[in-house]
């Protein structure tokens, strides 16, 4: 029995560590994704964990709800946080912020 608690916590450590490289992996595609779609450059290539706690999807099924914060660039000048939010490996929210459009102005 004394084996047994270990070897529990082992398990869900390495569920748990796995399901975290496969909810990064759902990340990294919709960063990827949205930031082609919008002309952006999806910058380093990488998602970084913001925070993870639980949460209840759609169906009421208890998971993991995790924050992610990437970077991207517009021009490749300038360096921009967006960020997005998985439970379970569902994309519900995606955020680039606002289009930021270059204004000329004539000095004539």
């Amino acid at each position: 029995m004394e084996l047994l608690i270990p070897l529990a916590l082992l398990a869900a450590l390495v569920w748990f560590w796995i399901d975290t490289l496969s909810a990064r992996e759902v990340a990294l595609a919709a960063g990827r994704r949205a930031c082609e779609q919008d002309g952006y450059q999806f910058l380093d290539e990488t998602v970084a964990v913001i925070r993870t706690r639980f949460a209840r999807n759609e169906r009421g099924t208890l998971c993991l709800r995790r924050d992610y914060a990437f970077e991207f660039s517009e021009d490749g000048y300038n360096r921009r946080r967006g960020s997005l939010t998985l439970v379970g490996r569902e994309l519900v929210m995606l955020y680039t912020g606002p289009r930021v459009v270059a204004a000329t102005a004539s000095l004539h």
